[in-house]
């Protein structure tokens, strides 16, 4: 039965199989990632691999990620000793939705897909829909598919236009961006104002669908009509609804994940995706203030249910470099213990702290956090419990324990209850004083009766009187950042 409630894991794949080359001594394919490897990964909890950057890339992306003077000073920043080997391009400057042949083309993936199968995990590849790589054969095929620009265009912003070479003359195409930035200069955007762009685009997607499970979209709101119209001035064709429409029809159940950020995480649900990123938690979260986030989880489960949860991801900064090790732990329990997708990156679990640009193929070396190896190894024990996977979340109010004590506000604290009757309480102090409240428990078994609150996370255990902590609540003094997993015993 699937998980109501499941795990993913993100994988930059240039950089796992960099590192499996160096031990094999020769160039590593998706053939060489070890059984012991997937075994570890399907008994650690995850439903989902995302294996970032497989697809095809060319060499004028390549040589824009070695010759740009910014994205070279970020390189240098993660590798000391950065080698031109280093930076293979952008995973995101695609040429081709096919595997790429240093990996062993679509023939070792579809050996690692039943791989996973075979272990109950599902395979989720990048969709870029936005743009493509400058050296796509589009370019020359089907000019017509990019946004062109006027020779006033490049002239005035050349941060967001670029001239091309083709057989047929060239033509000045403009960058693949969002509407708050310069353009990215080693892509190109395609139009969506033209029908057989998204024609064409939703075809990509319906061959990539026989190759996985599910897709993470790239920056999907960016070919919403509207939000084409407003960037580029030119009314767009509708794309998601149809095309994820389309590719239902052919591979029921096929999962949906957007990348998206501007508030649009509604919008996103419902045009069709099964989860939407939650930009809007992390970055409160990052905020450090307890109210924000308890308000954040006032929406309706329905909403919640499809959001994917996070700490950090390729794009965001490593999690054990933004938080203090007991602030990390507390954002960590209220991430991965709320409803929705629970979404985890390579190098998180090991407490690294330099992330790493998707035009790397090769990680610096960082020794293990045992802190937050530990911490981890604990959580994703924890979450494997049916009760945080299959059961029922809800959101519980805080009063003040005394008056006049305004701590209580400071209190997240959740009620999970499973199918099998197994009952569970998460709550979290997430502030930098100690706080204390009282939290009324919505579990009527437990009424005249003992309950016991054994914490999964740590040694902690208490028996308290189940009528009291049902009418007058449960009194709860925690630390700065402490947290509690209880589960409930009558």
């Amino acid at each position: 039965m699937q998980p109501n409630y499941p795990s993913l894991y993100q994988i930059n794949t240039r950089v796992w199989l960099t590192e499996l080359s160096a031990d094999l001594g020769r160039r590593a394919t998706l053939d060489d990632i070890p059984d012991a490897e997937l075994d570890r990964l399907a008994e650690t909890g995850f439903d989902w691999i995302w294996l970032l950057s497989v697809w095809c890339t060319g060499e004028l992306g390549r040589q824009v990620s070695r010759e740009n003077a910014e994205f070279r000073r970020d390189f240098e920043e993660t590798l000391a000793d950065l080698q031109e080997q280093d930076i293979a391009g952008s995973g995101f400057a695609i040429t081709g939705y096919s595997v790429h042949p240093d990996l062993g083309g679509e023939d070792a993936l579809k050996r690692l897909r039943t791989r996973l199968s075979d272990r109950g995990l599902k395979l989720m590849l990048d969709f870029v829909p936005n743009h493509m790589g400058p050296d796509h054969p589009w370019v020359e095929e089907h000019p017509d598919y990019f946004v062109a620009g006027t020779e006033s265009d490049l002239e005035k912003y050349p941060q967001n236009y670029i001239r091309v070479k083709r057989s047929e003359g060239d033509m000045i195409v403009a960058y693949g961006r969002d509407p708050f930035f310069a353009g990215w200069p080693d892509t190109v955007q395609l139009d969506y104002s033209n029908p057989a762009t998204v024609e064409a685009m939703t075809a990509e997607l319906m061959h990539i669908s026989g190759q996985c499970d599910g897709v993470r979209c790239d920056m999907a709101m960016l070919v919403l009509p509207e939000v084409f119209e407003r960037t580029w001035g030119r009314r767009a064709q509708s794309f998601w609804p149809d095309a994820i429409r389309s590719v239902r029809e052919k591979v029921p159940g096929f999962c949906f994940m957007a990348e998206v950020y501007w508030d649009m995480e509604w919008t996103m649900q419902q045009l069709g995706f099964d989860y939407a990123y939650d930009k809007r938690l992390y970055d409160r979260l990052c905020e450090g203030h307890a109210r924000p986030v308890r308000e954040h989880f006032y929406a309706e489960h329905e909403y919640q249910n499809k959001l994917a949860r996070f700490l950090e991801n390729h794009d965001e900064p490593r999690a054990a470099a933004t938080f203090e090790q007991k602030t990390h732990e507390a954002a960590a329990v209220i991430t991965f213990f709320s409803p929705g997708l629970r979404f985890f990156h390579q190098g998180q679990f090991e407490g690294r702290l330099k992330r790493i640009s998707p035009h790397l193929v090769r990680a610096p070396r960082e020794q293990v956090n045992e802190s937050v190896q530990k911490f981890y190894s604990g959580l994703l024990s924890t979450l494997k419990n049916p009760v945080f996977r299959y059961g029922r979340w809800r959101l519980l109010d805080c009063i003040p324990a005394w008056e006049g004590n305004e701590s209580w506000d400071s209190f997240l604290t959740f009620a999970w209850e499973g199918t099998d009757g197994v009952l569970a309480l998460v709550t979290v102090n997430y502030s930098p004083h100690d706080s204390q409240c009282f939290v009324r428990l919505p579990f009527a078994d437990l009424a005249e009766r003992s309950a016991r609150l054994a914490d999964l996370m740590s040694s902690a255990l208490y028996d308290r009187n189940g009528d009291e902590i049902i009418s007058r609540g449960l009194f709860l003094n925690l630390p700065p950042w402490g947290y509690h997993v209880f589960k409930v015993k009558s």
